[in-house]
């Protein structure tokens, strides 16, 4: 290396400039030269949206994919060398699943344009699932390729070695907390104590289990579901049957700048999630938001949640319902818990989730790789 200057190629589906802070607080760093290959547009089940072509201190290059953007393990990279014989990365940040055609992709195009670099891939998964032969074929090429693997969560590094991967592990979130949009705004008055959900409408999120709940509190509580997702009519059709409907209140989804406003308005936000035998909550991006605005947060145990938590929220068993409505009365008729559990979680959103100390340990950790061959 040059100078000691460390040549980074990033690639990532990052949709929003919140998103997009870790790579811009990275690239202040002296000692790093940054690209990053990302598609020019997200699209989900929420609409399309175009990405910002520039990131700040990096030299970004938009690549279209094949097959969904949002589908994590199927999706190809419209290219064969990703811009590697130019760039001559040190590393490849690649956060793609190892079981994914993505990370096969790009582990094929290392090998070919790029052999000297070190190859670092992602993962969400905590929960060792079956797979198909095939699945099985790509994940064990992709393990061997890769020089490093982060975790998002505690539980994805047992699954690796469960998967036979023996290489060097940390576990760093991709995406941190952008904590200039979600901050503390201050609660904005309210009759009504609001209890607030955000992310997609789908079984494994339990908000069977957070209707129950809110019904069990009685009058006086609201409950806000900010998303969307095809459990929605199944949703509408509880809270009827409940006597809920009328203080359930349906929100579509919005952006950061938007959910930060939002946060500003309600008490408390509750994960629900429940486990599958495939899937358990890998991280909770909502909780670490909420927490950055000083919201408390409740969760349930499923997976990584009391991991991302800590002592800074409530946890309950996954799918009691009068638990979680036990958590909430105690929230509500308690404005010293309130205050006590906000001031934690905007602490610990700080020091362990902002984007700021995933930039800086991902920077650290380039560093043990490299530093790893000598």
């Amino acid at each position: 290396m040059a100078s000691g200057v460390i040549r980074v190629l990033h690639i990532a589906r990052y949709r929003s400039p919140s998103m997009e802070r870790k790579l811009e607080i990275m690239a202040t760093r002296s000692e790093l030269v940054l690209w990053l290959v990302r598609p020019a547009f997200w699209e989900d089940e929420y609409g399309k949206v175009v990405v910002n072509p520039v990131v700040p201190g990096c030299q970004v290059r938009r690549v279209p994919l094949v097959g969904k953007i949002n589908d994590p393990h199927r999706a190809l990279y419209r290219t064969l060398t990703f811009g590697l014989l130019s760039i001559r990365p040190h590393i490849i940040h690649a956060e793609e699943e190892p079981d994914s055609l993505a990370a096969l992709q790009i582990a094929l195009a290392r090998r070919l344009f790029a052999p000297q670099a070190k190859l670092i891939l992602h993962t969400w998964q905590n929960v060792n699932r079956p797979k198909r032969w095939y699945v099985r074929l790509v994940t064990r090429f992709s393990l061997q390729e890769a020089d490093a693997i982060l975790c998002a969560n505690s539980e994805g590094v047992q699954v690796l070695r469960e998967m036979g991967y023996s290489g060097p592990i940390a576990v760093i979130p991709p995406i941190g907390v952008d904590t200039r949009v979600f901050r503390p705004l201050g609660r904005q008055p309210s009759e009504a104590f609001v209890v607030a959900y955000a992310g997609r409408f789908v079984p494994e999120k339990g908000l069977d289990t957070l209707l129950q709940a809110v019904a069990d509190l009685g009058s006086g509580v609201e409950l806000w579901l900010i998303g969307n997702g095809p459990d929605r009519p199944i949703l509408e059709a509880l809270s009827q049957e409940l006597g809920i409907e009328e203080r359930v209140r349906w929100i579509e989804p919005v952006s950061s700048e938007k959910m930060a406003e939002i946060l500003a308005r309600v008490d408390v936000v509750v994960l629900p999630s429940c486990t599958t035998r495939v899937w358990k909550e890998q991280f909770g991006r909502i909780l670490v938001e909420a927490m950055a605005c000083k919201v408390p947060v409740v969760g349930s145990d499923s997976g990584a949640i009391p991991e991302v938590v800590g002592d800074a929220g409530l946890i309950f068993p996954e799918g009691d319902a009068t638990a979680l409505a036990e958590c909430l009365r105690q929230l509500k008729e308690s404005p010293e818990l309130r205050q006590e559990l906000a001031e934690r979680g905007c602490v610990r959103a700080a020091t362990h989730y902002s984007q700021e100390r995933t930039g800086s340990l991902s920077v650290n950790f380039y560093k043990e790789v490299l530093g790893a061959e000598k």
